[in-house]
């Protein structure tokens, strides 16, 4: 099957932001994003701390394949010669993960680049100065991949959509029963790892996070 053409972010960040989960098991790794792409995930970012760099390339290049399958965006955390390598749709840089002016210009205008702005507007503006295109805050809840992060309070995501006119991710700590709040507030996308492949039903779990956002899109008010 032939690749899928490179999608703006705003076409791209939409809804469940799916993040992977360190495994070194790559076929597990495999069957549940497969699940969550047949659950309607159409972002996922391969992130994969534990790995060496075989594996890590590995991994990707299979990612890349399987999200082409379903005509979902595959963005790699922290590793700009990577996502060069496998031809991902984008790169996710925090704020310590190098400079965001540089990715850019290695990537093209056509790639994905989201950058972690944790709790400030600041560091948001910075970024997309120099080339993001979509912003990330958090964490906002208790995290079991990073217990020791600094909350943030859901207003901000309402303040960066009045400010900022790019798609606006939430993460830390996402659940099924948390996550209405961060869409209310403003957040285009939640980006989930545990509570989405550590769930009992991967695909189920995928399905009711898009739920959330339907439900959401719905109940807001019409303007003419």
């Amino acid at each position: 099957m032939m690749p899928v053409a490179p999608v703006s972010a705003n076409a791209a960040i939409r809804g469940l932001y799916g993040v992977t989960p360190d495994d070194a098991d790559s076929a597990r790794l495999m069957t549940r994003v497969r699940s969550a792409l047949a659950g309607g995930m159409r972002v996922l970012q391969f992130r994969n701390k534990a790995a060496d760099a075989a594996l890590r390339r590995a991994q990707a290049a299979a990612l890349r394949a399987l999200c082409s399958e379903y005509g979902a965006a595959l963005i790699i955390n922290d590793d700009l010669e990577l996502a060069l390598a496998v031809d991902a749709d984008g790169l996710h840089l925090g704020g310590e993960d190098g400079s965001l002016a540089a990715a850019r210009a290695r990537l093209g205008p056509n790639k994905l680049l989201g950058a972690s702005c944790y709790r400030s507007l600041e560091n948001a503006e910075r970024a997309l100065a120099e080339g993001a295109d979509h912003i990330a805050f958090g964490s906002f809840f208790v995290s079991t991949v990073k217990p020791g992060a600094v909350r943030s309070n859901p207003t901000l995501l309402n303040e960066a959509k009045q400010r900022f006119k790019v798609p606006v991710v939430a993460i830390g700590g996402i659940t099924l029963d948390n996550a209405s709040q961060l869409i209310s507030a403003g957040a285009d996308s939640v980006a989930v790892i545990t509570a989405l492949f550590g769930a009992p039903d991967v695909t189920v779990a995928a399905q009711k996070f898009n739920a959330l956002f339907e439900s959401s899109h719905e109940t807001k008010p019409k303007t003419f």
